[in-house]
Parts: C-alpha cells; sequence; structure tokens
C-alpha cells in the first residue's frame, strides 16, 4: 500500500508561529478543547511551542514568562483549568481502569498536579486496592485468569501485580485467591 506523500523525514515542517499573548491564548483554549489538563501541565505545553518559536525565530523564552502567566491564571480563573476536578476525575478513571493508589499517585504527579491533590485523590481503602488488583490480574490474565499453569507461573504473577504498584500482601491475595 502507498503512503499518502513522501516520508515524514522529507517532509518540510512548518515554521512556528511568532508568539504573542493572543497566541498563547488560543493555543490553550485549542488545547483545553481537546484535555483535561491541571496548571503545570498547560504551562508545559505552552512552554514548548514558546521555546519552539523562538528557536526558530531567535528570541529568547524569557521573554514571554510573563504573558504565559498571565494565559495560565486566566484560563485557573475562569474555570477552565481546575487541579482539584482534574485529580478526582483522573483518579478515578485509573482507578476503574484497575491501577494501584502507588501507579495513581504516580501518573498524578507527573502530571504535575500538587503533592496534597495527590495524596488527596491517590489513596485507596483496602477494598479498594484489592478491587483495582483484582480488575488489572483480570485484564493481565493472571493468576485464576491464565491460560497457563498457575503454579508455574506463580512468581512472574506475582511479580507483574507487584511492578503494577499493588503490595505483596495484595497480589498473594489475588494471585493465590480464586478471584
Amino acid at each position: 500500500m502507498q503512503g499518502r506523500g513522501p516520508p515524514s523525514d522529507l517532509r518540510a515542517r512548518k515554521a512556528p508561529r511568532p508568539i504573542t499573548a493572543e497566541y498563547l491564548q488560543r493555543a490553550a483554549m485549542h488545547y483545553l478543547e481537546r484535555y483535561a489538563a491541571p496548571a503545570a501541565q498547560l504551562r508545559r505545553v505552552l512552554r514548548r511551542k514558546i521555546i519552539a518559536s523562538c528557536r526558530h525565530h531567535g528570541r529568547e523564552p524569557a521573554e514571554f514568562d510573563i504573558a504565559l502567566d498571565e494565559v495560565v491564571a486566566r484560563c485557573v480563573s475562569s474555570g477552565l483549568v481546575d487541579d482539584q476536578r482534574f485529580a478526582e476525575a483522573r483518579a478515578a478513571s485509573l482507578r476503574r481502569r484497575g491501577q494501584s493508589a502507588r501507579a495513581v499517585a504516580a501518573r498524578l504527579s507527573a502530571k504535575g498536579v500538587s503533592r496534597e491533590l495527590v495524596e488527596a485523590h491517590a489513596a485507596n481503602t483496602e477494598a479498594e486496592e484489592l478491587e483495582a488488583a483484582r480488575k488489572a490480574a483480570k485484564r493481565k490474565r493472571l493468576g485464576p485468569w491464565s491460560r497457563k499453569d498457575r503454579a508455574l507461573n506463580r512468581q512472574k504473577d506475582l511479580a507483574a501485580l507487584a511492578r503494577a504498584g499493588f503490595s505483596m500482601q495484595i497480589a498473594r491475595a489475588i494471585i493465590d485467591g480464586a478471584g
């Protein structure tokens, strides 16, 4: 099957637009239309745009620090960016997928959510953590859901759940249990 154009390494890249406060605001709105993001993530995305444009146009990225701060502050004050709401929604989504409390905390931290919000939303009760481990094991076909010999793969299954952030106590309960 033939592609639609020249290989990506032969395509000419479009030059980045010069940075203005209006451009940053439009870029922020475009990003927030597509993705939910905490303030730190929005700041990183806009910072990358500034750096790319400044590298191309020969300007200094520090010139746009004030404009960047204003755009992020405007998005926060208007309610478009709400770290609390983002942390709640993202943690709930990750828990539904069977992520451990440690994995949820790591993902929220990586997005730039404050430590206080991470601690508040990543914590699971033991029952929630067991349910998340059960979902993860089922999705990865570990333990009771494995098609292989359970006794031969017990250590591998325990290690897989431990790497996913579950404690050994919980991993043993899921792998050795009936599901």
